[in-house]
């Protein structure tokens, strides 16, 4: 089987998640019947939806990530049958992984739809990740690049995998 970039960044996610003392199993999830390739179960009771960013770019240095309907509809299918449910951001180049939860993504595209007025086809989530300093996560005002809507979040580097134990 040809090995795909995303196992590979996926994989350093899962490693690190396996690692932790609080980790018992994983197993791929189905929704719809279809596995989906981008999320796990992680102790029969947690959902992680895998995403990943190579490198950052533009004079803001974002590591850009994008939801589709489908990847929407996706984790809200996740969150809806699983105790909890996280989007783990792989940061490539940075090397970290920035952890947020399904309502903090609902959120955000929450605000990026009120601002637009409507629903779009798809999300882009940015995160910056500051030397020395918390990831940055949030969206852009619609129609305008590098304006930033709302507040974002911080996220703390070490976050991931802890928080998903908690």
């Amino acid at each position: 089987m040809k090995i795909h970039d995303d196992h590979m960044y996926h994989g350093a996610a899962l490693i690190q998640i396996a690692e932790d003392e609080n980790f018992t199993a994983i197993n791929s999830i189905r929704v719809g019947g279809q596995i989906v390739r981008a999320a796990y179960k992680v102790n029969d009771r947690i959902a992680v939806y895998l995403k990943h960013a190579t490198k950052p770019v533009g004079r803001f240095k974002e590591f850009i990530f994008t939801f589709t309907s489908d990847h929407i509809r996706t984790i809200r299918a996740l969150a809806a049958s699983n105790d909890k449910t996280f989007i783990a951001l792989v940061c490539v180049s940075a090397r970290e992984v920035c952890l947020i939860t399904a309502d903090q993504l609902n959120v955000l595209i929450t605000e990026r739809q009120k601002a637009f007025g409507g629903r779009e086809d798809q999300y882009t989530i940015l995160v910056t990740a500051p030397a020395n300093k918390g990831l940055r996560v949030y969206v852009n005002a619609p129609g305008r690049k590098k304006v930033m809507l709302g507040k974002e979040l911080i996220i703390s580097r070490s976050a991931f995998p802890a928080e998903l134990f908690v």
